[in-house]
């Protein structure tokens, strides 16, 4: 109560000079008419039904509810005490019956004498004055039909399709013995996925999925409760341990998913903090978005990757205030990369701490699948010496165990005393069962498997670079970007659920086209995320059954972006190229690169390095797996 009084002070001249204590009072003090409702009209209501702003809205929802009198009073059905003065049998949890008293004295503490609130003037009064009349509202009434849901929802449904931004769910079963491929409604259509997360194949990586079994036998199906009662045990100990590990922090906490740990982390603090600030990038996670909406707090967004105006926002704020930088390391709908250290460095120097969504990139950069924020220090943490580093300026760093580590949960991952408030404070941890032992242990063999083993990383990085590769040599309009994902511009809703539609249908190649609200509306596109598993021949499949549908549909090339000035990076003039995150000495690659350039130099070959680089990589694979 203490805080509805402080919101209303600001607002109302009549709740200036109240205390908590009086308004308590006023509630208790009963007139001696019974309401039309069968209850009692405490004082407080009284005074209320006189407020010109607080008598209307009270007498709106009087006829709403089909009641003259006030909304709210006791009515007979509250009573522990019966209109005909029998005592009731008490429910659970009912305090006992007393009798409303009324207060002597002073309601208000203070010197002044508080005025009331006018009374609202009779209907003889109101028809003697034509501006009150007119500004009296009129009561509402219903004409007793009941809310139509059924219409409700089908005018929402309407309103997707007629935007063309109505989603479509596609049957898609993943086989595990045939990654990447996967059969729809009957094992007899067979499709190849293009547009999986799973950006290692670790959902069918056999130490994983051996975790899983021995976990399962063992302990069951489910975790039995939340974390507090009965949810808590080794699996979720261990893997928050390698999680932390993995980040170089002093703790983690792992949730259902990233999306609750983002929603419930940002909630949780942004709430808590007196006067918090968050910043958000404007192409942030709907997670993010929705954890910030849902803390209350202040919200400043910044342009997307904008380094500059995010520094002007901040300088706007006082040092004293707490501010939250809320960013991502991958943006996974055009593959951008967060400028990191230097927004650590603002963070530093205008007093926020840092929140790093990591979700699309763990597993995927770094020498131990960290992230991007262990990549862009490389050789250190490739020799055990993460102090100093960027990974270890980031406060809050958070992820996903669903995408390339191939499972399902999330996770923070901070210092011990932010988790430990997390886990105190946040109900979206609080109240949720625990994951099931099996999924963590799962998890937690993903984990340690990527962070001593690149092979993955290497070839999905090098299968990435020759999809962008063949894409750009049939001027298909990619999205340049540095990292792993490959967005295809459509720019159009409706040919974009066509292209994707067609590359199923015709050519049993699963891309999902991706529309709003994930993208803006003239945005939409084909998000296509090449695999470890996706090889040549599942290369040339897809490279050439685009071409054939950009062809058929007419759908933009980037030439045609070029000549309309070009857009969101495709066909920009003067665009420098986007180089890969990942380097060639990063692969472990570049002494093999340049002996295939000067060999085809010296014969004058022309196929690609790329796809030279690939050949090489498989003969590797194909030896070790000999001598195994």
């Amino acid at each position: 109560m203490d805080s509805v009084l402080r919101q209303s002070k600001a607002m109302c001249p009549f709740m200036k000079k109240a205390t908590a204590a009086g308004l308590r009072a006023m509630t208790t003090a009963a007139r001696p008419a019974a309401s039309p409702c069968g209850g009692t009209i405490s004082k407080l209501q009284t005074l209320a039904r006189r407020c010109p702003v607080m008598g209307k809205a009270m007498a709106v929802q009087s006829a709403r509810i089909g009641h003259a009198g006030i909304p709210g009073v006791a009515g007979r059905a509250m009573s522990t005490v019966s209109a005909h003065g029998k005592t009731s049998k008490a429910k659970l949890h009912t305090s006992g019956a007393q009798e409303a008293q009324a207060v002597e004295g002073a309601i208000f503490n203070g010197r002044e004498k508080v005025p009331l609130p006018p009374r609202i003037p009779t209907k003889t009064q109101a028809a003697a004055n034509p501006l009150t009349a007119a500004r009296t509202a009129a009561p509402v009434t219903h004409n007793g039909n009941k809310f139509d849901y059924e219409a409700f929802y089908n005018t929402e449904l309407e309103k997707k399709h007629k935007d063309k931004s109505y989603r479509y769910f596609n049957n898609i079963n993943r086989l595990a013995k045939e990654f990447p491929r996967a059969h729809m409604s009957t094992k007899e259509e067979k499709v190849t996925v293009w547009c999986a997360n799973d950006y290692l194949g670790m959902g069918r990586n056999p130490h994983v999925l051996n975790a899983m079994h021995e976990t399962l036998d063992e302990y069951g199906a489910g975790a039995g409760g939340t974390r507090n009662i009965s949810g808590h045990n080794r699996h979720a100990v261990e893997l928050e341990a390698t999680i932390a590990k993995l980040h170089a922090q002093e703790a983690a906490l792992v949730f259902s998913s990233c999306y609750v740990a983002n929603d419930a982390t940002l909630a949780t603090l942004g709430s808590k903090m007196p006067d918090c600030v968050i910043l958000s990038d404007s192409l942030n996670h709907a997670s993010m978005i929705q954890g910030i909406r849902h803390s209350g707090t202040k919200k400043v967004i910044f342009k997307h990757n904008d380094v500059k105006d995010l520094e002007e926002k901040l300088a706007a704020l006082p040092l004293h205030v707490p501010k939250i930088i809320a960013f991502e390391s991958v943006y996974s709908m055009c593959g951008s990369i967060g400028p990191i250290e230097e927004i650590c460095d603002l963070a530093e120097k205008y007093g926020a701490i840092t929140f790093l969504d990591e979700v699309h990139a763990v597993g995927m950069y770094g020498p131990h699948g960290a992230g991007v924020a262990e990549h862009l220090d490389f050789e250190a943490h490739a020799q055990g010496k993460p102090r100093g580093t960027i990974m270890e300026r980031i406060d809050i760093i958070t992820a996903t165990l669903g995408k390339a580590y191939g499972c399902v949960g999330g996770y923070i991952a901070g210092s011990a005393k932010l988790v430990d408030t997390v886990r105190s404070l946040a109900p979206g941890f609080i109240f949720t069962t625990s994951l099931p032992p099996a999924v963590m242990a799962g998890a937690r063999a993903a984990i340690e498997y990527q962070m001593n083993y690149n092979g993955d990383r290497r070839l999905q990085q090098l299968h990435t670079r020759a999809v962008k590769e063949a894409l750009g040599e049939r001027d298909i309009p990619v999205i340049p970007n540095p990292s792993h994902i490959i967005p295809i511009l459509v720019g159009n809703a409706e040919l974009a659920k066509q292209a994707s539609d067609k590359l199923l249908q015709d050519h049993q190649i699963y891309v999902q086209s991706i529309n709003y609200p994930t993208v803006p509306v003239g945005q939409e596109r084909l998000r296509i995320t090449p695999t470890p598993g996706h090889t040549k021949e599942y290369r040339d499949h897809l490279v050439g059954a685009i071409q054939t549908i950009w062809e058929e549909l007419g759908i933009k090339r980037t030439s045609d972006w070029a000549a309309e000035g070009g857009f969101i990076g495709v066909g920009e003039p003067n665009a420098a190229p986007e180089e890969p995150l990942w380097t060639d000495e990063q692969l472990g690659i570049a002494e093999v690169a340049r002996t295939i350039e000067q060999e085809a130099t010296a014969a004058g070959a022309g196929r690609g390095l790329t796809e030279r680089l690939l050949e090489k990589e498989m003969e590797g694979l194909q030896t070790a797996s000999a001598a195994a």
